[in-house]
């Protein structure tokens, strides 16, 4: 018996009990399904990670203040001033892993602009900040050093900032007052979106330090330029832990710290935490594939017990086959294909279903959803690995019956 006769002859024996098959592909269906859908919603996770990191800005260092003490009490994280712009200054031109180092302050305000009014996030930085952050205009120009030097009255602003304060109309070139300040918005900012902490990005001005520290603070700045916070940005291919001992190294000894002193700074590798949340998503979504797959066996284990049953009932039938001149290997490629068959259309509607749940999640639920190629090939070569794996022993049963006994079976 060929192939094409042997698939033939289980397609009739499958359709001559359709509900039976039908009932028996159920498990294949659900489990193709569910694998599919969970892959899909964890490799969303998964670029929802990235597109995280890739908004934070690569490769990032963030140096804050350390704690301060207060009459032998510890006030607790970034209440100290222990980081200037001279650091910055310093960790970009000693650190040989750095690229780039961005000092800044930070408030939150209320914006106008004409009649309108929003209550955002100002930061004082300087024009490596965007270097830093991987932050392009979309609109306008980025400020400059001399600028900075100067203390320009100039401010950039994000895309939710400009729909709040201008809605369709251009900013640029537009007066806004920051805490009675006015300045001129030179550019707008293009869309950075969400952080992994929810916050939107978008929902900022930026404008140069000095310009924040005298004109929008009112601060003095004496001798030594305090910052909140300095933003360094590791060169591509550099290690992030050497980069990262060089800047705690330079620091301590600007700062002339004994070698038994605790740091007056706190050293966040940011890209590190982006890694263990992308590993997390990563975990959980082989986690929730292997959950699904425990599906799939179940259907296998509905094959075998059904295909069982087939053997059973239709023993004379072999007993016959084998009688008329159908060797072992005849009907053990028959009942193998009736397995693989019920395995394949099942996971054929479970591909669709699959589908379907992916859409369903990602237009009601609004999740993000990535359905891709391999986890559907990945699905579909499961189903048929099951469909083998658990038909074979009902195949290898049937074969294995003596012709003379089939035929006398009742």
């Amino acid at each position: 018996m060929n192939v094409g006769t042997a698939l033939r002859s289980a397609w009739r024996a499958l359709a001559s009990n359709t509900l039976r098959s039908l009932l028996t592909m159920l498990g294949i269906i659900i489990g193709v399904a569910a694998v599919i859908t969970m892959i899909a919603i964890g490799s969303g996770a998964q670029q929802r990670v990235e597109q995280q990191i890739k908004a934070l800005g690569s490769n990032i260092i963030l140096v804050l203040p350390g704690a301060r003490t207060s009459g032998g009490v510890r006030l607790g994280a970034q209440t100290g001033q222990g980081i200037s712009e001279d650091d910055a200054k310093a960790i970009m031109l000693e650190v040989p892993e750095v690229q780039a180092a961005a000092p800044s302050l930070r408030t939150g305000v209320q914006v106008v602009a004409a009649n309108a009014n929003w209550a955002t996030s100002v930061y004082g930085t300087t024009p490596e900040y965007f270097e830093v952050r991987d932050w392009p205009i979309e609109s306008g120009r980025l400020f400059d050093q001399t600028e900075v030097n100067g203390s320009a009255k100039v401010a950039l602003i994000g895309q939710t900032v400009a729909r709040e304060l201008f809605g369709d109309a251009d900013p640029v070139d537009q007066v806004i007052r920051v805490r009675s300040v006015p300045a001129v918005v030179i550019g707008v900012l293009s869309r950075k979106g969400q952080n992994a902490m929810g916050q939107d990005q978008d929902d900022t001005v930026i404008m140069p330090i000095s310009t924040f520290r005298y004109r929008v603070q009112g601060w003095g700045g004496g001798r030594v330029k305090r910052v909140s916070a300095i933003m360094v940005k590791v060169r591509e291919g550099q290690s992030m832990a050497v980069a990262e001992q060089g800047v705690r190294g330079l620091l301590r000894q600007r700062h002339r710290l004994q070698s038994d002193a605790a740091d007056d700074f706190t050293i966040r590798n940011l890209t590190e935490m982006m890694q263990v949340q992308e590993e997390s998503s990563r975990i959980m979504t082989l986690l929730l594939g292997a959950v699904a797959g425990v599906s799939l066996v179940v259907g296998g284990i509905g094959i075998m017990n059904i295909m069982l049953v087939s053997v059973t009932e239709r023993t004379r039938e072999i007993g016959l086959r084998m009688a008329v001149g159908a060797r072992g290997r005849d009907i053990l490629l028959q009942f193998l294909i009736e397995a693989v068959t019920l395995s394949l259309v099942g996971g054929a509607i479970g591909v669709v279903l699959g589908a379907l749940a992916t859409w369903a999640v990602a237009s009601f639920a609004g999740w993000q959803v990535a359905l891709s190629t391999g986890a559907v090939l990945l699905a579909a070569g499961f189903a048929a690995a099951v469909g083998v794996f658990f038909g074979f022993y009902p195949a290898r049963r049937a074969a294995s019956l003596l012709p003379i006994q089939a035929l006398r079976y009742e």
